[in-house]
């Protein structure tokens, strides 16, 4: 089980590729997720947004969280399973599944588009977190339509099996806040401010733009931990057109049809409601397809 100590560094939340066809391809999950290992990510998070969660069966999920562990092997690397729904019961049944399944946490985002009090969600993240498996708290109002109070977060924080935040609130005032009182990890979760989050004391990134270049941010974290912030800043900063872009287009259309690109994954296919990206975007991306 994963430790609030051990929750740092680089985590990728990994695409699920498809077939043309639609099918889940574990052939393609599989290399990449090999692929993303040897670069030295420190964790590995299946089914979150950038898997298309949303539309993951079960048995999808057993199989891509197989394929998972069979490529974190004698390796150790955490795993994380994205089990947040806007329905407590379903969270803490899913929370459960994925500790049977041989999760290391859960990640579980704030219930969505019912739109609970400030109260609610502390009561469902409580429940969540009596599961048994540690609980990274998954904070995203852009996708949520609710944003969480600074309080909020401390209380759901200082809950026992609760080991930390992903933070993709928008900026830094979040983490810098939580640092400056003292808090369990956050992981920043908006990739443009990934620099700024370790700069206010974030403890690393949860990041879907590191899926390229990978090598690049575990060696920013890696020098930035070392004391050596001026030389991260220099490399965060050649990273980031890049970054602007893979997110220029709903996550992840411009992330899978680079990697398609680049021959990393057979196919570049997403899932309905979401749809490929444009040609204006695939020209602007093209300089990087042979990266």
């Amino acid at each position: 089980m994963l430790t609030e100590q051990q929750l740092k560094g680089i985590y990728v939340p990994v695409i699920t590729p498809f077939h043309p066809n639609g099918e889940v391809d574990l052939e393609s999950f599989r290399k990449l997720a090999d692929r993303l290992i040897a670069d030295g990510i420190h964790g590995l998070v299946v089914n979150g947004t950038t898997g298309e969660s949303p539309t993951i069966t079960g048995l999808e999920l057993e199989a891509l969280t197989s394929e998972a562990k069979s490529a974190i092997g004698a390796s150790r690397l955490p795993l994380v399973l994205g089990t947040g729904t806007n329905d407590t019961a379903s969270t803490v049944k899913k929370t459960e599944q994925a500790g049977l399944l041989g999760a290391d946490a859960a990640l579980v985002v704030v219930p969505y588009y019912n739109k609970p009090s400030q109260q609610g969600i502390i009561e469902h993240f409580r429940r969540v977190a009596e599961t048994g498996v540690p609980v990274i708290l998954y904070e995203i109002p852009g996708r949520t339509g609710v944003a969480l109070e600074v309080d909020t977060v401390r209380a759901i924080l200082e809950m026992d099996g609760v080991i930390g935040l992903k933070d993709s609130s928008g900026g830094i005032q979040l983490v810098s806040e939580l640092s400056r009182c003292g808090s369990k990890p956050v992981l920043c979760g908006e990739d443009a401010y990934f620099y700024a989050s370790l700069c206010c004391g974030a403890k690393g990134g949860m990041l879907a733009s590191a899926h390229m270049e990978t090598a690049r941010f575990v060696d920013i974290y890696n020098r930035f931990v070392a004391g050596l912030a001026g030389e991260a800043k220099m490399e965060y900063d050649e990273l980031l057109p890049l970054i602007r872009l893979l997110f220029a287009e709903p996550n992840p259309a411009p992330l899978k049809w680079l990697l398609a690109e680049q021959g990393e994954i057979a196919s570049g296919t997403l899932r309905l409601p979401l749809t490929t990206i444009g040609a204006k975007l695939q020209q602007q991306l093209q300089p990087y397809a042979g990266a």
